[in-house]
């Protein structure tokens, strides 16, 4: 049995805090009570405390070095505490921590709590790098107060997950399809800032955790939601129109000039719209040199304006319905290789001058920057992007496209 008084006065003392220290540090940590402790810059007192504790003189160095084991031998010959230098420091200081067994015990609880998150990532392969991030970044972490908090709230990153992407809904809805509450999306919440970050990824965005407020509004579009039906449009030209719905008649109206669609319009639009062959374009100026070199003869053309809206879904969605066939032409940067593979995953399409040889054709010296992505449609423009290293904008080739427009071939 520990004789506390002599403990305390051996050990317990101001001069020996320091060699308790070490070695509670050393235990908890799961190390072996073997070796020495060294304290630079030993005071007199601190030195004779020592002494006293091992029965002899403990050098007249500058350091001052203890042998664990002696200290650990003299306690329990001593009988001062026959359970060794271990229960010592229990005895003067309380319980020492398993700290290895605390980590391990935390790490389980967290891999735990995005178990659920996990499982709805398994057939998401694309989703890979962003679940990496949410680690290394930290970020769940900060939002939460540990893993019994953060199980939950990732419980319901895993429902938003498996809803997108979505197809053009607004978020309030989506929110509580998902989640079983129309607000748990909104601006600020822990939840939203999650769900913002996994958008971005799913739209092929760089990792981030949230931006401002036109940046949150763009990812969502980008992954079929929206924020109100107002806010979100898309530009067009030369959409024949009909005689028998208001946005029909505004189209038939506006034929020969580029007319911007609301969201809003477009959801109420009943039937199906049939235009034959639509073209699409990444760029507005594209609509811009269209109207003014074609005017009324302008064949059907939809611009996604960057990455689609929400609107823009909407658009292309009606025409597909009404047996439109698309070609397609962007930017020749990785970007917009990313925009024309998610459009083309969605209503596919074939090349408007967007593939190896009309790359090669365009003047350019402006560097290519990003990250490569395949080009499925053409895998070898993917090839010679990467070759040749300089990006093409479509305002470079213009006047290609106004050709093409003006013969009404798309190739």
């Amino acid at each position: 049995m520990t004789d506390a008084d002599r403990l305390r006065r051996l050990l317990g003392g101001a001069d020996t805090t320091w060699l308790v220290k070490r070695v509670r540090q050393r235990l908890e940590r799961g190390g072996a009570l073997t070796g020495t402790v060294t304290l630079a810059g030993a005071t007199p007192s601190q030195r004779r405390a020592v002494e006293l504790l091992l029965g002899r003189r403990a050098g007249t160095g500058a350091s001052l070095s203890v042998s664990l084991a002696e200290v650990d031998r003299v306690l329990r010959t001593s009988g001062v505490s026959p359970g060794g230098l271990a229960a010592a420091v229990e005895a003067l200081d309380g319980p020492v921590r398993d700290v290895a067994r605390e980590q391990a015990d935390l790490a389980a609880a967290w891999a735990s709590a995005f178990a659920r998150l996990d499982e709805a990532l398994g057939s998401r392969p694309e989703l890979a790098e962003w679940r990496d991030r949410l680690d290394s970044s930290g970020l769940v972490r900060r939002l939460t107060i540990g893993p019994g908090e953060a199980a939950e709230l990732l419980r319901r990153l895993a429902a938003v997950v498996r809803g997108l992407p979505a197809a053009g809904v607004p978020l309030g809805r989506f929110s509580a399809e998902t989640c079983g509450n129309a607000h748990a999306l909104d601006d600020g919440q822990p939840l939203a800032t999650l769900a913002v970050s996994c958008a971005r990824a799913i739209a092929g965005l760089p990792f981030r955790a949230d931006g401002g407020a036109e940046s949150r509004r763009d990812t969502w579009a980008a992954v079929g939601v929206h924020l109100d039906e107002l806010s979100s449009t898309v530009l067009c030209l030369g959409l024949p129109g009909d005689s028998g719905t208001a946005t029909g008649r505004m189209l038939a109206a506006m034929r020969g000039e580029p007319v911007s669609l609301t969201l809003r319009q477009l959801r109420r639009h009943p039937a199906p719209m049939r235009a034959g062959l639509v073209r699409i374009c990444e760029n507005p100026v594209v609509l811009t040199a269209a109207a003014d070199a074609l005017g009324l003869s302008c064949p059907p053309l939809v611009c996604c304006n960057g990455r689609p809206s929400a609107a823009v879904w909407r658009l292309l969605e009606l025409l597909a319905e009404g047996s439109a066939e698309f070609a397609y032409h962007g930017d020749f940067d990785w970007g917009g290789v990313a925009i024309a593979a998610a459009v083309r995953s969605r209503i596919g399409w074939r090349p408007w001058r967007y593939d190896a040889a009309a790359y090669l054709e365009a003047a350019s010296d402006t560097p290519l920057a990003g990250r490569p992505a395949p080009t499925p449609w053409d895998p070898s423009l993917a090839t010679v992007m990467a070759e040749r290293g300089v990006r093409v904008e479509e305002e470079q080739v213009l006047p290609h496209l106004i050709a093409e427009l003006h013969a009404g071939t798309a190739h």
